[in-house]
């Protein structure tokens, strides 16, 4: 007698079975599912998916600027607004890149650190697009630090670590761009959080204290001893937020301004060191 595989199910079942469960882009993560798994490793990720786990963690990776991310189960997904740090990360470095060329000196790679990084989104992308890079990334979560250093790769560093306790000495004063996604969702927003978030990534990750700038303040009070003279750092909040954020900046001797991109729905606080 000979055995026959088993089959799977076809696309159409996955995307009813996905549209059931409230997956509301159903057809391209039944998409997705099927080019990842057939028979019955397609179940498994399935059931998964449909259990609640964001698609992310099932997959093993997220996309983020044209990237395929490793992304553990219990790791923070990226989401598509930190693209506007991204895109802020890449103009600090221009601008910076531009000064140091006109100073008509040999100097050496810029340095762009990433606090709270997670699976280190931002310093990823901006290693992939500009290879000689000096990148050190840092978070508390080992989870978040394994996927880091399968991201980043031996070209970077990745630590773990307390915000700046981790960080090697030799950057003080050296950090062209310090990025931060660190947590802003208040302690008493969390229950309103989509399940994906609130039940399957790490409450490091998300809660932010009472008012959800615990970082923030933590992050102001330290950044400019990292500086270069011509830093700058980048840090996601919300528009509810920005302002106190940005007054936090201030408070630590830094010039700051809220930055925002209505197409990603997203929003951010520049700071660097007062000219004059």
């Amino acid at each position: 007698m000979v055995e026959t595989a088993a089959v799977g199910p076809d696309e159409e079942a996955v995307v009813r079975r996905l549209r059931t469960a409230g997956c509301v882009w159903a057809e391209d993560e039944a998409r997705l599912l099927l080019e990842a798994a057939a028979g019955a490793e397609l179940e498994a990720l399935l059931a998964r998916r449909v259990a609640g786990e964001p698609l992310e963690q099932v997959l093993g990776w997220a996309g983020f600027a044209g990237l395929r991310l490793a992304v553990e189960p219990g790791v923070f997904v990226p989401r598509r607004r930190t693209g506007l740090l991204l895109d802020l990360a890449e103009a600090a470095l221009a601008a910076a890149t531009a000064t140091a060329t006109a100073d008509d000196v040999a100097v050496p790679a810029p340095v762009v650190v990433e606090l709270c990084c997670g699976v280190a989104a931002v310093a990823t992308a901006l290693l992939h697009r500009s290879p000689g890079l000096d990148v050190v990334a840092s978070d508390l979560d080992p989870a978040a630090v394994r996927c880091a250093r399968r991201n980043l790769g031996p070209r970077a560093l990745v630590v773990e670590g307390d915000l700046f306790g981790g960080l090697p000495a030799r950057l003080r004063g050296r950090v062209d761009v310090l990025v931060a996604n660190a947590p802003y969702v208040p302690t008493g927003a969390i229950a309103t959080m989509p399940p994906e978030a609130r039940l399957h990534e790490s409450p490091l990750a998300l809660d932010g204290g009472a008012d959800g700038l615990d970082l923030h303040r933590r992050i102001a009070a330290e950044a400019a001893e990292w500086l270069s003279p011509t830093g700058t750092v980048l840090v996601e909040t919300s528009v509810r937020q920005a302002p106190a954020t940005a007054a936090l900046f201030v408070a630590a001797g830094l010039d700051a301004t809220v930055e925002r991109d209505d197409e990603l729905d997203a929003t951010a606080v520049r700071a660097t060191r007062s000219v004059g």
